[in-house]
């Protein structure tokens, strides 16, 4: 291995990072106009595969290959990676006559990979690969072809893949989002196969799930004077009372805002009722909206706390501290 006999400068290795982005930006834009007929058939062979897609390849077009397998799998595709070494040593019994194999080899002719088309032929498994070589034993073998060869790799080499990696991972992702949308896969269909992530949280939790209930939520009622008010808005601590009718029926909302303005006024505080100086018809939220919705809420309205009502009774409350405990922030 030889050393450059001096440091680089910043300038150099600025401008090395730069063409490397650019070849691999130029690799991507030209799968766009190679996307035809053949694109479509893949997508289809997805659609209708009953079983799962089995992504194989080995080095660099391996980490690729387990990459698309996590993609498909997490958007409505089943999908496992299939390690093609172990393959011939047990691990073809993973595929089944029901599955689908997605094959991805620069070349089309790696030896580990090719192994295995003689026991898919037997199997009658449909075979759909991704090779930068149209005329590789694996592209003519297969149902499918699509060509994901490039110009260049973006090492000064041209040995090194990458260029070829960022093209096949990019059209693995093409191919997912294709078939996702085919088949109508949703934001909730995504969150309940990440339901520990943040997403998750984001789209399955209920604000029924986190808000306080009971003797913890803060209300009075309309002619409580204002000095009570904020006694039950301090020991609560929730930033704001809900100011509610002899039937739970929410009237208003008594905020940090409120009291500024009534301070202002110089208002007396054991003189002035609530009624009197509470927010009317104020932002709302039922019990089973999404904590996102609350969110969303929250910061459209530059609020920091919100009732919670179902039909016209309040039912609960939450406050922003609820939904940063909750992970939805």
């Amino acid at each position: 291995m030889t050393t450059p006999t001096s440091p680089p400068d910043d300038e150099t290795l600025i401008a090395a990072g730069r063409r490397a982005l650019a070849i691999e930006a130029a690799a991507i834009g030209a799968l766009g106009p190679r996307l035809g007929s053949a694109f479509a058939r893949a997508c289809r062979l997805c659609l209708s595969c009953e079983g799962r897609v089995v992504v194989t390849g080995i080095g660099k077009s391996g980490h690729v290959g387990s990459k698309v397998a996590a993609t498909l799998a997490s958007t409505g595709t089943p999908a496992f990676f299939l390690h093609p070494a172990e393959a011939s040593h047990g691990d073809v019994g993973m595929i089944t006559r029901t599955d689908l194999v997605l094959a991805i080899s620069n070349s089309g002719e790696t030896p580990e990979v090719v192994t295995l088309l003689p026991y898919l032929a037997r199997m009658a498994v449909p075979l759909l690969a991704m090779t930068g070589n149209p005329l590789s034993l694996l592209a003519r073998s297969a149902h499918v072809h699509l060509d994901v060869s490039v110009a260049e790799e973006a090492c000064p080499h041209n040995l090194a893949p990458t260029a070829s990696t960022t093209a096949a991972l990019a059209l693995g992702d093409a191919l997912a989002v294709a078939v996702l949308e085919a088949r109508g896969f949703t934001a909730q269909d995504f969150a309940r196969s990440h339901p520990g992530g943040a997403l998750g949280r984001r789209l399955l939790l209920r604000v029924e799930s986190i808000m306080h209930r009971g003797d913890e939520v803060p209300r009075v009622g309309p002619d409580t004077p204002l000095a009570e008010g904020l006694i039950e808005m301090t020991r609560k601590g929730l930033g704001m009372t809900a100011v509610v009718d002899g039937e739970e029926r929410l009237l208003g909302v008594f905020t940090d805002g409120d009291l500024r303005r009534a301070l202002d006024r110089r208002l007396d505080l054991h003189g002035t009722r609530l009624g009197a100086v509470m927010t009317r018809d104020p932002k709302r939220i039922g019990p089973r909206e999404l904590a996102a919705e609350a969110v969303h809420l929250m910061e459209l309205h530059r609020i920091t706390a919100l009732p919670v009502v179902e039909g016209e009774r309040l039912v609960g409350a939450l406050n922003v501290h609820d939904l940063l405990r909750a992970g939805v922030v």
